[in-house]
């Protein structure tokens, strides 16, 4: 065996080895063009599907995170002091209160996002008003399909009150450039040497798109 591979030409065995890489090659390339057209059957760039799933992944990596903001007014329905029990109702003894939110919603994706809220309340007693206080109440937006949204929201106000707020929001119309939206809210505060208490609120606004 050795003598039979002793007698082996060095030339030939290059030939040998050129044709065999020549062949590779030729097959390479004609597999080639088997392999990419099998691929691009299977999804035609010139498709609907294909420029469909194109538009929709650039729609998404450009929606978010999207910031919009918000007006509202907002209206105390009724307050219940936890340790008596007792309901307040908004409108009574001639006295009113009404708010009007203003806020910045960042959205992160079409499942989160974050509410910063600022809310000037103004107070009407005995024929007078004045602005009464500022509450400041940011939290997390989970969002849900057809507009609804839950917001959790601390809330720290200047009158020395603080807490927490969960919101319960609905868009109910759309438009071009804004979007309604109506919310249920139920205040819940405590300190500045008052008793607890649990609220209801009714909040109705708009955001701009």
């Amino acid at each position: 065996m050795k003598k039979k591979l002793q007698t082996i030409p060095v030339k030939t065995i290059n030939r040998i080895s050129v044709k065999v890489m020549m062949l590779i090659v030729i097959m390479a390339g004609a597999l080639t063009p088997r392999l990419a057209n099998a691929q691009v059957k299977e999804v035609p760039p010139d498709s609907i599907e294909y420029q469909g799933s194109l538009y929709q992944k650039a729609k998404a990596k450009s929606a978010y995170p999207k910031v919009v903001g918000y007006v509202s007014f907002i209206l105390p329905l009724e307050t219940l002091t936890l340790s008596t029990g007792k309901f307040a109702p908004n409108f009574s003894d001639h006295t009113t209160t009404i708010g009007f939110p203003v806020g910045v919603n960042v959205l992160y994706s079409d499942k989160f996002g974050f509410s910063y809220e600022f809310t000037p309340n103004i107070k009407a007693s005995g024929g007078s008003s004045k602005m009464n206080d500022i509450l400041f109440d940011p939290g997390t937006m989970f969002r849900f399909e057809h507009g609804f949204t839950i917001i959790s929201r601390l809330a720290f106000d200047t009158n020395g009150r603080y807490g927490f707020t969960p919101v319960f929001n609905q868009v109910y119309a759309r438009t071009k450039d804004v979007n309604y939206f109506v919310a249920l809210s139920l205040p819940t505060r405590f300190g500045n040497s008052e008793a607890a208490s649990l609220g209801l609120n009714m909040q109705i606004g708009f955001t701009f798109n």
